[in-house]
């Protein structure tokens, strides 16, 4: 991940724009990785390169431009990540306010809404594909959104859970929901009328290579079945889940992760598990984060390596008491895609026709309401370790920035 700018973030989150209401309520943060920072990075830092740019875009932009000559903006990236907003616009005010207001002019001026035929293929894009002259090009947006049109995720109410290295939640509503501790609402980020709400945790999959690294790489199928003969709660264990931080609902950099509660009589089971169950707590927090702000997803369809664990899914469902739906197809942003490229070709009329002919559920994991129940205590434990520990976490990193900066300075004089 590029996080260059993220000062820029920080003063871009400091504005205090009416933009900013879709990072936590307009409590941010902001993160490195969206347009505006990084553009008024691009400005400071390379000026020369800015002001010489006649378009300032995503990749998928230009990429489209390549294909098709055309140049225009997907409505999904802009809502999600540019600060646009289908009824209010370009964010005027906050340009203005970071004295980049020329940034307009080099956005790309059309704004396109998902599965548009943004143009056909130029005679030398064609040849170098070897397809033929002319094939329409649809237009997407940000990979895991258009995964969500992939796991049928279309619905008010309805959560994608995204599984890989990281966990990413993407919820549809059709309100305007605003609150601290959540990305969103991007207003019909993915049709009109379905507009997209966002959590995220950092460590999930990696987290769990890193035990299993540590633990001397024995085959994961082995330690769930070792972490299934453990009782929930894992028989004291905590873990918190903070290895590379926390996205939602703390957003906090420094947090780190930890075990807590170790003795003797725990074994590889117990860790596994504890990870296992502190990854599903991170998860029910970061719902428990969007109810409390106006969201109360009814079903959550899941993607992902992680899914090929039945253990983490019956977890997943046990400690947020929610069914999870698993689809035919496992590649899901490829089927959004499929499906983006059928509405632009005319197959189906609209976005939402594709997703009823094109998502089949394949099986629905569903939670024991008794084993939730035995969840309780174990969940309340682990909602107390980040407070508990982050005068820790901070007061490390701390010592590590100033450390840092004396390494720098030593260099600097040597």
């Amino acid at each position: 991940m590029d996080m260059r700018s993220a000062a820029q973030a920080a003063r871009v989150a400091a504005s205090g724009d009416s933009a900013l209401i879709v990072n936590g309520g307009g409590k941010g943060p902001v993160s490195a990785e969206w347009m505006v920072p990084k553009a008024l990075w691009l400005k400071e830092e390379e000026p020369e390169v800015y002001a010489a740019a006649t378009y300032i875009c995503e990749y998928q932009d230009f990429i489209n431009f390549r294909l098709t000559g055309c140049m225009c903006a997907s409505v999904n990236n802009v809502s999600a990540r540019w600060h646009y907003d289908t009824q209010r616009g370009w964010p005027n005010t906050l340009l203005q306010h970071l004295g980049m207001p020329e940034l307009l002019e080099k956005w790309p001026q059309d704004v396109l809404p998902l599965a548009e035929v943004v143009g056909g293929l130029t005679q030398e894009a064609a040849e170098h594909l070897g397809l033929a002259p002319g094939t329409p090009v649809a237009q997407g947006g940000v990979d895991a959104q258009i995964g969500m049109l992939g796991l049928g995720v279309i619905d008010p109410g309805s959560l994608a859970l995204l599984m890989g290295s990281s966990h990413l939640h993407l919820g549809v509503t059709d309100q305007m929901l605003h609150g601290s501790g959540m990305f969103g609402t991007y207003r019909d980020g993915l049709c009109p009328g379905i507009s997209v709400v966002e959590g995220g945790q950092t460590s999930t999959g990696s987290a769990v290579a890193w035990l299993h690294r540590l633990l001397g790489s024995p085959g994961y199928a082995e330690l769930d079945k070792e972490a299934a003969g453990v009782p929930p709660g894992a028989e004291g264990l905590v873990c918190l889940d903070h290895f590379q931080g926390n996205r939602t609902p703390h957003t906090d950099a420094a947090s780190r992760g930890a075990f807590v509660g170790l003795t003797l009589r725990h074994s590889r089971g117990h860790m596994h598990r504890a990870l296992l169950e502190s990854i599903c707590f991170g998860t029910e927090l970061v719902l428990e984060t969007m109810r409390d702000n106006g969201f109360h997803p009814a079903s959550i369809t899941c993607a992902g390596g992680p899914t090929r664990s039945d253990l983490w899914l019956q977890l997943h469902a046990d400690i947020s008491n929610i069914p999870l739906r698993l689809t035919e197809v496992a590649e899901a942003p490829a089927l959004g895609s499929a499906i983006l490229a059928a509405v632009a070709a005319g197959w189906y009329p609209s976005i939402p026709d594709a997703v009823r002919g094109m998502v089949h559920i394949a099986r629905t994991v569903q939670p024991n309401p008794a084993v939730h129940e035995a969840y309780r205590e174990s969940y309340a434990a682990y909602k107390e370790l980040y407070p508990a520990l982050r005068p820790t976490f901070h007061a490390a990193a701390a010592r590590d920035s100033a450390r840092r900066q004396a390494q720098k300075g030593a260099r600097a004089s040597a």
